[in-house]
């Protein structure tokens, strides 16, 4: 039996430092001003907004170029994530919602580190379905890079290649076998190698053209059903295609599409196993008119409970340690 949650709180995570290009600390102002607030509201949920996380402000007269020197962008993802992890964990642990809105995937190192811990003080399994045109598990031996919004998921599942400066008391741990990616289209090649080994699922683009969604994501609820899991959905906002989400600092043509986006979240609101959200990569300087900024509001109102036909829309109900 599932019971109607109590109310969902907004975290805002403002930061790019875990990405090569400048502006996704906007995305949290971004989504209010598009109505997050108020889309989730209308649909007759509680909704607390706790503001936003972000670095403190660099002392005037400091170089902007400081901002791309990777120890300096490393302490700000890994302090924000400690916080993130301590502040999410104290939302779960009062029953509520979390919506964590950032911010580049980095923010996804703290977030699911919360729901980790919480998960674990009912021995509850984590499942974690990732919404992305990106695996985001390289390590810093595999990275191209060296950005850690594309190591997210490699931490968290234990990859050894991450060194003591990203461990703490506040990092929780997920099972490979409990991930999920879909929308998948580019992977860097060290980086397949690592999820074919791990065991982890991608849903790639083209297995959603072969089998489309319906089909696949049934197959990713019913693992969660059958376990009695926690589902944390991190939507990225280069899943979809760049023509109707073109506010993203990676893009990555052939995305999904409008109404394959919102059958997912569609299909999530009906399975009831949903009990954390990630939005991400939101990039308000590259966004045309608030376009992906929109969608995304939009999205998160499919997955709590708006539908094309309801006579009666109500709260969206989830899972509880109870069931």
């Amino acid at each position: 039996m599932s019971v109607k949650r109590k109310g969902i709180d907004l975290l805002g995570i403002a930061t790019a430092a875990g990405a090569s290009v400048r502006g996704a600390g906007m995305g949290p102002e971004a989504l209010r001003v598009a109505g997050l607030a108020e889309a989730l509201l209308d649909l007759g949920h509680e909704v607390a907004d706790h503001g936003d996380l972000r670095r403190p402000h660099p002392p005037l007269g400091a170089s902007p170029a400081s901002w791309r020197m990777p120890e300096e962008r490393r302490a700000d993802v890994l302090g924000l994530a400690a916080r993130t992890s301590d502040e999410g964990f104290a939302i779960l642990q009062q029953g509520k919602f979390p919506v964590f809105i950032g911010g580049d995937h980095s923010i996804a190192i703290g977030t699911i580190s919360a729901v980790a811990r919480h998960c674990a003080t009912s021995q509850k399994p984590v499942f974690v379905l990732w919404i992305d045109a990106h695996a985001d598990y390289n390590t810093p031996i595999t990275s191209p890079t060296g950005n850690l919004h594309g190591m997210p998921l490699a931490l968290l599942c234990g990859e050894p290649e991450f060194d003591d400066s990203f461990r703490g008391p506040w990092l929780g741990r997920i099972e490979s076998r409990n991930v999920s990616i879909i929308g998948a289209r580019s992977i860097d090649r060290d980086e397949r190698r690592l999820l074919h080994s791990r065991g982890i699922e991608v849903l790639d683009m083209r297995k959603i053209d072969e089998m489309g969604v319906v089909s696949l994501m049934r197959g990713v609820i019913e693992r969660v059903k059958q376990a009695g899991g926690h589902l944390h959905v991190s939507l990225d906002v280069d899943a979809m295609d760049p023509s109707i989400a073109p506010g993203g600092g990676t893009l990555v043509p052939g995305g999904l599409s409008y109404r394959e986006a919102h059958l997912i979240m569609e299909m999530l609101y009906d399975s009831g196993v949903v009990g954390s959200l990630d939005l991400v990569e939101l990039n308000p300087f590259l966004d045309h008119g608030g376009k992906s900024a929109t969608l995304l509001v939009d999205l998160v109102a499919s997955l709590f409970g708006r539908a094309i036909m309801s006579e009666e829309a109500g709260p969206m109900e989830f899972a509880t340690e109870e069931d």
